[in-house]
Order: C-alpha cells, then sequence, then structure tokens
C-alpha cells in the first residue's frame, strides 16, 4: 500500500514526538549536562548520515545552489533544535514542544510567496487552528490564573520556532532537486558539525565516564536516534510530495501525542521526567487544544 503525504507526515510526526519525550528524560535525568548528551547524540548521527550517505548518493549533475540551500536547512534546523534542547534542561516537554511548533504559520507565511504554493481559505484555516492549538497547550498556571509564559525560555523557542520554518522552507526547495534521503543525510552531517563543534571536549568525555549505568544510557541514546532517523526521514519524504506548509502543519501536531505520552509517564513513572502535575484547568485547557489540533488535520485531510 503506498501512503500519501499526509499520512507519511503523521507518521513521521508521531515518532518524533516520543523521540522528545526521550530526549527530556535523558536530558533532565540521566546526563550531566546538555552537552553530555549532544556529544554521543552526535556521533551517532554521523554514522547513521556516512551510512546514508554511500547507500543514497546524490543524482548526478545537481548543482551547487540547491546543495547550499539543503546545507542550510541542515544548519537551520540544528539550530532550532539546539534551543529546544537547551530549554528542555529546566523546562516541561509538553509545554516547550508546543510551543516549538507553531512555526507553521511562518512556514505558510515564507512558502507561498517564495515556492508559490497556494492554500485555500480551509487550508489556511487549518493551519491556524493547530497553531492555536499549540499555543493553547502551553499556558502554565500561576497565582493569577491562566497566562503564558513570556520569559527567556519563551523567547529562545520562538527563535527556534522561526529557524524551523525557514528550515522548512529550504527543506521543500531543495527536495526539488535532490531525494529525501540525501536531504536526510545532509542534514545529518550539519546536525554532527554543530553538535560536536559544542561537545567535543576533554571534560565532556570525563562527565560522560561518571554516568552511572553508561552503557545502558548510551544504548537508549542510540535506539532514540534511531527512532528519529525514522521520523525525520518520513517528514522529508511527505515534504518531497506534498506542500511544504501543510505538512509543516501536521508536523506542528507533535504536542498532541507529547503532552498525552508525557502525561502517561508521569502517571506511572513521575521521577523519568519534569512534568508537574497539572491543575483540572490545565487539563481541560489542553484537552481542548488536542481536539483544535486533531481538527486542523482533519481539515487538511478533507480539503
Amino acid at each position: 500500500m503506498t501512503l500519501d503525504w499526509a499520512t507519511t507526515a503523521i507518521l513521521g510526526t508521531t515518532a518524533l514526538a516520543v523521540v522528545h519525550i526521550v530526549d527530556s528524560h535523558l536530558i533532565a535525568r540521566r546526563m550531566p549536562g546538555l552537552r553530555a548528551y549532544l556529544l554521543p547524540v552526535g556521533l551517532i548521527i554521523l554514522v547513521f548520515g556516512v551510512v546514508t550517505c554511500a547507500l543514497f548518493p546524490l543524482p548526478a549533475g545537481v548543482a551547487a545552489g540547491p546543495l547550499w540551500v539543503a546545507v542550510a536547512c541542515g544548519v537551520l534546523r540544528t539550530l532550532a533544535l539546539s534551543l529546544l534542547l537547551y530549554v528542555l534542561k529546566t523546562e516541561e516537554v509538553s509545554w516547550a514542544s508546543p510551543l516549538l511548533h507553531t512555526y507553521p504559520v511562518f512556514v505558510a507565511l515564507m512558502a507561498v510567496p517564495l515556492l508559490g504554493e497556494v492554500l485555500g481559505w480551509m487550508q489556511w484555516l487549518a493551519v491556524v487552528i493547530v497553531v492555536l492549538g499549540a499555543l493553547v497547550i502551553s499556558i502554565k498556571r500561576s497565582p493569577a490564573g491562566h497566562r503564558f509564559h513570556p520569559d527567556r525560555p519563551f523567547l529562545l523557542l520562538a527563535g527556534a520556532s522561526v529557524l524551523m520554518a525557514l528550515s522548512d522552507v529550504c527543506g521543500k526547495y531543495a527536495l526539488e532537486y535532490i531525494s529525501f534521503w540525501n536531504m536526510y543525510w545532509i542534514s545529518s552531517f550539519c546536525m554532527t558539525a554543530g553538535f560536536l563543534l559544542v561537545a567535543l571536549r576533554p571534560a565532556v568525555f570525563r562527565q560522560l565516564g561518571s554516568i552511572p549505568r553508561l552503557k545502558t544510557t548510551l544504548a537508549v541514546v542510540a535506539a532514540n536516534e534511531s527512532l528519529a532517523m525514522v521520523g525525520i526521514v518520513l517528514i522529508f519524504w511527505a515534504m518531497a510530495s506534498g506542500p511544504v506548509s501543510l505538512v509543516s502543519t501536521i508536523s506542528s501536531s507533535r504536542p498532541i501525542f507529547v503532552f498525552i505520552a508525557a502525561l502517561l509517564v508521569s502517571l506511572i513513572r513521575p521521577d523519568l521526567l519534569l512534568e508537574e502535575r497539572s491543575s483540572k484547568g490545565v487539563l481541560a485547557l489542553r484537552l481542548v487544544a488536542t481536539a483544535m489540533i486533531a481538527g486542523g488535520i482533519a481539515i487538511i485531510y478533507l480539503v
């Protein structure tokens, strides 16, 4: 059975939601610092990149321009994910992830004039509904009532959202000339370079050596990065055959899966994540947001 681009995007989004949860657990509970996490992740991604590069070389005669755009896609995505991982050191994953995934609005605003994509009013409505749902999930509870969280982590995630949107637009352009496998390994090499530039230090190796049950932790990291590869390839695959503004919108539904998974994990094993026990009001808002996001995706399928 051949998967359509929307279903492929949903499968990739689900896989990356699980990756977010495991990222949060590893960074908050197992690793002594962000650099100690980035080092093994960078090395694992390098291996995946080398293997896929050997299996899926660039097509003959591809021009330098699209390749540079593909590199820009990888660099921008690396910067966005680095900001997210930095924020996950101190913030709940079910709050941080939705804010990052407001980027489809920026993608749609850029893809229409730059890539010539045409969206009907129902599709614009779907983009707005999904993004609003993601924002509702990010509402926290304070003594003054429900509020957004416009502090430094909020601003970092807003910047990451813009970077992710730019990355998707660059990726869509490059995928007109290269395959999604090519796009994956180019992005992998960019991510490896960024992570190792930050983390390749003698002190980081010493930190890794001090981790209890190091082999188990590294095995979890490797499994998580394998799942991340599957999710990223599926998203690039969907992007190659569908409109990037709508693929990005589906990808931004990841907070549904992150929220549900984080809630279940925090109920079963509250020590695994930084999640705080949410009030009934916050849970109700997040359920409304989940319905909004699901409704937005349904519109994309139906239109």
